[in-house]
């Protein structure tokens, strides 16, 4: 309400500017009236700064409403892509939901900004502008009837053509970002396969698609203010020229063409702002498009309507008969897989890869849902249990660790704030990282780059690991997350483990046998289908494929 008060006084302030100054040069400069001359001049400088502060409060406040929606809507894009599974992440891809949440806001952001600074004030610029130039002469506003039409014309004509080329423009956009998140994460395999110049060839093909598209728009625009500015210098020199006759004959006065001629740019002035709204329109029409898709895309995984918050048992693990399918494949990931774990008990699977494995462990933390059968934790469906709750009774370390940008202290406090650097040191000699930790500058307060790119990959899954036992979750999931590590760390870590999680459900996913051996219990997996399930020796003797698997990195003897 206060803006809209404020664009109406200093615009109201604008249009009544031309008429004192007609006044005083009809009034005043021709009859040679100083007095009448001084007196106008200072309500018109009166007039003048009061438009100048209500212009400025004006900018301010809708500078200030703008940045707050802006925020607002980052916000909402944020929450909403944090409650995305896996399946709705990699249905959109993260360089545009980079892109969404950014560029896609920000031009949003200027379309508001625009919109309570410039077209509050158009309208209102325009009709009174009109109501103003025919109080000042009405035969001579019938220029006013050709100018317009032909402006609005021409504008919507150029604009109608904007809109696609702005939906091409936020695409190659979308995909200049990939390439160059790939190639910033990639950096190292693309020196290690000297593939430099192929690289820099496909980002300048991005880059060149994202020019032309570019180069579209800017001919749409180069085309639009040429051909403004020339209806607008037409009907200027048809004002004077009519009106001079006007004035020639006695129908008007020198200071009423002068006002006239200023309420024309004035109109022309507040036609020129609405044209480049158009301009603006139809790029942010795009961008709200994509950000309200986001908006619109509703979680596969949905929190329960009446959660559990407290489970009936401790670290029991059970999954029935679970499968799982990827929207519009063909064939299912997981079919009719079963498993029970229970505290103080290791369970291990193996298979080849592409059997499900991560996918398995991925229905416990919920990362997806099951699309058939159920995944039990403490004897409730996790579909159930409270978020909160679940990710506290369970632990994931995923199969590529991933370390926030900080210190390693931030990292390892995760999953638990509150954690103590005591508990920190211990969890760090648990996970067979003390010793390097010890070694940095700073101790547990030594940086870690984003993604954890300044440290080794079997460090990294060390500090994962160590982020876990700090959480100290009833059921650990461990997703192939030794397999960066030497045999020696391994086997020191697996001890170090055993100990730490006696009391623990612990499910260990890996491909190095050596891992898993001494396993309680060890599911095999084959194409998304459990083919066995029992002790090394067990299935040694009765199952085909764990005795192919196995052979695979051992020999007779070693794996006896």
């Amino acid at each position: 309400m206060l803006l809209a008060l404020l664009q109406l006084l200093q615009t109201s302030a604008t249009l009544y500017l031309p008429t004192l100054n007609a006044e005083i040069i009809d009034n005043g400069v021709v009859n040679g009236d100083t007095g009448y001359i001084l007196s106008h001049g200072s309500v018109m400088l009166a007039t003048t700064v009061a438009q100048v502060v209500c212009n400025v409060g004006a900018v301010f406040y809708g500078a200030r409403t703008a940045s707050a929606f802006g925020r607002d809507v980052r916000g909402a894009i944020f929450d909403r892509v944090q409650s995305f599974s896996a399946r709705e992440v990699s249905h959109f891809g993260a360089p545009t939901l980079i892109t969404r949440t950014t560029n896609d806001v920000q031009q949003v952001q200027t379309l508001v900004l625009m919109s309570f600074t410039l077209m509050a004030s158009a309208p209102i610029m325009c009709v009174g502008g009109v109501v103003m130039a025919l109080g000042q002469d009405v035969p001579l506003s019938g220029v006013l009837l050709a100018v317009v039409p032909v402006l609005a014309i021409a504008v919507s004509l150029i604009v109608r053509r904007l809109r696609p080329l702005f939906r091409a423009m936020q695409k190659r956009l979308d995909t200049v970002n990939r390439v160059l998140r790939e190639q910033i994460t990639g950096n190292r395999v693309i020196r290690a396969f000297v593939r430099e110049r192929y690289e820099k060839e496909r980002f300048h093909g991005a880059s060149d698609e994202l020019t032309q598209a570019s180069l579209g728009t800017g001919r749409m625009l180069a085309l639009m203010f040429p051909l403004v500015m020339t209806v607008v210098n037409l009907s200027s020199v048809a004002v004077v020229w009519f009106g001079s006759h006007r004035v020639d004959s006695g129908g008007m006065e020198i200071g009423q063409l002068t006002a006239f001629l200023a309420y024309l740019m004035q109109i022309v002035m507040a036609v020129m702002m609405a044209t480049f709204m158009f301009i603006m329109v139809p790029r942010a029409e795009v961008c709200a498009e994509r950000i309200e898709e986001v908006m619109d895309t509703e979680s596969s995984v949905t929190p329960p309507t009446a959660p559990v918050h407290r489970l009936r048992s401790h670290g029991h693990l059970e999954v029935r008969a679970a499968g799982f399918r990827y929207p519009g494949a063909e064939e299912p990931v997981l079919k009719g897989v079963s498993l029970v774990a229970q505290p103080g008990e290791t369970t291990a699977v193996i298979g080849s890869t592409g059997s499900g494995k991560s996918t398995l462990l991925g229905l416990v933390p919920r990362l997806f849902d099951a699309t058939e059968g159920a995944v039990l934790v403490g004897g409730t469906d996790v579909r159930d249990v409270d978020p909160a709750l679940l990710a506290k009774t369970v632990g994931l370390v995923p199969q590529k660790p991933y370390l926030f940008s900080g210190t390693v202290a931030t990292n390892l406090r995760y999953g638990n704030p509150d954690a103590s650097d005591d508990e920190l040191w211990h969890a760090l000699e648990v996970a067979q990282a003390r010793d390097f930790v010890e070694k940095l500058d700073g101790g547990l307060n030594s940086p870690i780059a984003q993604g954890g790119t300044n440290v080794s990959g079997g460090q990294r899954q060390r500090l994962a690991i160590a982020r876990t036992l700090v959480q100290r979750p009833e059921i650990y999931l461990f997703d192939d997350s030794f397999s960066a590590l030497d045999y020696a760390t391994d086997a020191a870590l697996r001890a170090a483990l055993s100990a730490e999680t006696a009391q623990a459900t612990v499910v260990i996913v890996a491909q190095r046998v050596s891992t898993i051996r001494e396993a309680d219990r060890i599911i095999v997996l084959d194409e998304g289908r459990v083919v066995g399930t029992g002790r090394h020796h067990e299935l040694m003797t009765d199952n085909e494929t764990y005795r192919e698997i196995v052979l695979s990195q051992l020999t007779e003897a070693e794996a006896a």
